[in-house]
């Protein structure tokens, strides 16, 4: 069998790992041969991929980043690629393509097998908001990156009398706020899953100071948003990829916050910082798993799927399951967190 394989939207850790596995499975297990297609589907679509064998994997499940390069594509070229799918497959020989991305390479993925393309499909995104599985690589990762940042900051906070807005990732899904947040014993973790009032966080401040607490830090996701009316913010324009842009919670509420209180307040924005460097040992294992079970279900037939974990098993799951909705943080855990502020 010939394996093509791509990695498509944002880097994450643990992208190397898949790589690496669905390498080694493939020709250890099947004798299969194996290419890696270059910066995503754009390399699909312009014909540029390198062969992989145990050499060219060699050293990598630690790395950061993913040896094929990654790029986003435009919504017409996706179609472009679905109306010629069966060129695709005949111009590089293959005989399945396992894609690994986010909500929108498996959309895209998906996009591909309904016109015909054999696709197996890996989730990957370090917000955690692919509904069909548990858990996806490189959230966790993500979430030691800024739980080791607000351990750090406090020390900071504490020190100079501050407050600490601790903005991290997380567009429409909040898990990697609420989860480093709890780790960190942050203050006030703020989501896009439910508005929030400033008001509120400045009574939590002075009740700290009131108690000689004279410090607090706040973890806030970039998506989360005020309570319309109680303070000034606006929303960003939509990139040419159907992403909204935001426009700085972090800053904006620190900002807000030491016009309130008359105390200074700074944003700290880790950004890219969560998806990039060393992936933690769970994202290696998860990661490995992930390619293993891709290899098996392309050798049975299994395409228009996507490996998923659920509990502590790797299953497949179609690929529509994946896009539906996505997988936000349910009250019940938001309760969870605020027992401990």
């Amino acid at each position: 069998m010939r394996i093509g394989v791509l990695t498509a939207g944002g880097d994450c850790p643990g992208l190397n790992a898949v790589i690496r596995s669905v390498t080694h499975r493939g020709i250890t297990g099947h004798g299969d041969e194996i290419i890696g297609f270059e910066d995503g589907f754009k390399g699909l679509l312009e014909g540029r991929f390198r062969p992989l064998d145990l050499n060219s994997v060699s050293g990598i499940l630690a790395r950061g980043g993913t040896i094929l390069g990654s790029a986003r594509l435009e919504r017409a070229r996706l179609h472009e690629a679905a109306d010629n799918v069966a060129a695709l497959q005949a111009d590089h020989g293959i005989d399945v393509l396992i894609p690994i991305g986010g909500e929108g390479t498996l959309t895209a993925a998906r996009m591909l097998s309904d016109a015909g393309m054999p696709v197996v499909g890996v989730p990957k995104t370090i917000d955690n908001d692919i509904s069909a599985t548990d858990r996806t690589f490189g959230f966790d990762t993500a979430v030691t990156v800024a739980t080791e940042a607000i351990d750090r900051l406090k020390t900071t906070a504490e020190s100079h009398q501050r407050v600490m807005v601790v903005e991290v990732m997380g567009r429409h899904a909040g898990w990697i706020a609420l989860e480093s947040g709890m780790a960190g014993g942050a203050h006030a973790i703020l989501l896009p899953e439910r508005p929030f009032d400033p008001a509120d966080i400045c009574a939590m401040v002075d009740q700290r100071f009131q108690r000689g607490k004279k410090f607090a830090v706040v973890c806030v996701a970039e998506g989360a948003h005020p309570i319309e009316g109680t303070m000034p913010y606006g929303h960003g324009e939509i990139d040419p990829y159907g992403h909204e842009r935001f426009i700085g919670i972090g800053t904006r509420l620190a900002d807000e916050l030491a016009g309130r209180l008359g105390k200074e307040a700074k944003p700290v924005i880790l950004g890219h910082v969560q998806r990039g460097g060393v992936p933690t040992a769970y994202d290696r294992v998860l990661a490995t798993r992930f390619g293993w079970h891709a290899v098996e279900a392309a050798h049975k037939g299994a395409f228009g799927s996507m490996t998923a974990l659920r509990g502590n098993h790797v299953e497949l799951v179609p690929l529509r399951d994946a896009i539906t909705v996505l997988k936000r943080v349910p009250p019940d855990r938001m309760e969870e967190a605020e027992s401990v502020f």
